[in-house]
């Protein structure tokens, strides 16, 4: 059954306009009723969180598809912005994925890795505490609720920044990969700095993480530099593992970096997720592109459905190339082997063929995933007769 995919042209202003006006109108409906809470014996507090599922999560029969799951720090303020760009984005240039905001209780306690003395009483230094309960308690929980991928991401802006960067360093986590938005160095002087890059071991290597620094305007660019260094330092000691990237945006402030940032972030981590449909490399050539993402991630990234499935229709048309339109919808009934489009494409292909025993086959299997498939029942017996 052949799909038609949505080709948008819009400029990138438009959509950041755009997106920012949507995240603005929708959150004047943020309220109590659309918060899901839960108990956290970690911190001995209830927590808060929103959710955000990717338009094809509900959609009938696709109950075999699984999602990553994104967290979001302050969640209050980036949670329904930061969904609306990542839902836009999913398909396309990245992958879909399960968007989770988490509600702020007091993020001076929960972002911040490290215990600092200051003239006032503060509550500094809960940021492990903080990522037990993310990891857990809510990821656990988010787990059980949705049908996910093991595959995670964490987006901190400021402090939350602060916390990714942390989570990133650390010898074991169960985050994947990270997008730190102007992170807050302030406590990390150099000798802070040498000793936590001292201790980081290879496992953060494995991961990826994308930086984001943005313009001080302090005339001194203290932040700007810490960044700098981090980077540096900890490319150094990576070598050719390193899987990073910093970006700085000397037209954006502190406030204002983070839409920027999270596309820019993306894009970067899932870099080579987009392929075109019409190149001309064929399942080869497709193959190698998802090989070297999955190695690249340490994760396994399947090329999507619906793109193997356009590349197949393609190549349908012209008899020459018919062999790898049925290797290509082959690829698809082994890579998503409970969905009714997987088979009922398949069978397409054979019928075009003159196969009818496989088409029937085939198309009996998708029936099988949908009843309703009205297409492959009708081939059935128009094929049988």
């Amino acid at each position: 059954m052949k799909h038609s995919e949505i080709q948008s042209k819009k400029k990138i202003t438009f959509l950041l306009l755009t997106l920012l006006l949507s995240s603005c109108l929708v959150g004047y409906g943020q309220d109590d009723e659309q918060l899901f809470t839960l108990q956290s014996e970690v911190l001995q507090e209830e927590r808060g969180y929103w959710v955000s599922l990717p338009q094809s999560y509900n959609q009938p029969y696709n109950d075999y598809q699984k999602y990553p799951i994104c967290i979001v720090l302050d969640g209050d303020v980036h949670f329904y912005t930061a969904a609306s760009t990542f839902q836009f984005m999913g398909g396309k240039q990245i992958p879909e994925m399960i968007v989770v905001g988490i509600k702020n209780v007091s993020r001076s306690r929960d972002y911040t890795p490290d215990k600092i003395q200051t003239t006032r009483p503060n509550d500094f230094g809960g940021g492990d505490n903080f990522l037990q309960f993310l990891e857990e308690e809510l990821i656990p929980h988010l787990e059980a609720q949705y049908r996910t991928l093991p595959f995670r991401l964490l987006v901190g802006h400021s402090l939350g920044g602060l916390l990714a960067t942390h989570t990133y360093m650390k010898p074991q986590t169960l985050f994947n990969a990270f997008i730190a938005v102007d992170p807050s160095f302030g406590g990390w002087d150099e000798a802070t700095m040498d000793k936590k890059i001292e201790v980081v071991t290879s496992a953060s290597f494995s991961r990826s993480i994308y930086w984001a620094s943005a313009n001080s305007l302090d005339g001194q660019e203290k932040n700007e530099q810490r960044h700098k260094r981090l980077f540096q330092l900890l490319s150094e000691k990576a070598g050719k593992d390193f899987k990073a990237e910093l970006a700085y945006f000397d037209d954006e402030v502190h406030n204002s970096v983070s839409l920027i940032a999270w596309v820019n972030g993306m894009k970067s981590i899932f870099k080579d997720y987009q392929y075109s449909y019409k190149n001309e490399g064929g399942i080869d050539a497709l193959q190698k592109n998802y090989n070297a993402l999955s190695e690249r991630l340490n994760f396994k990234i399947l090329p999507p459905e619906s793109l193997v499935n356009r590349m197949g229709y393609r190549a349908l048309r012209n008899k020459e190339e018919q062999p790898q339109a049925i290797a290509l919808f082959k690829l698809n009934t082994v890579n998503y082997p409970k969905s009714y489009n997987a088979f009922d494409s398949l069978a397409d292909a054979y019928a075009r063929i003159g196969d009818k025993e496989k088409a029937i086959e085939n198309y009996k299997k998708s029936l099988a995933f949908n009843p309703e498939n009205t297409n492959a029942e009708g081939k059935i017996i128009q094929l049988s007769e």
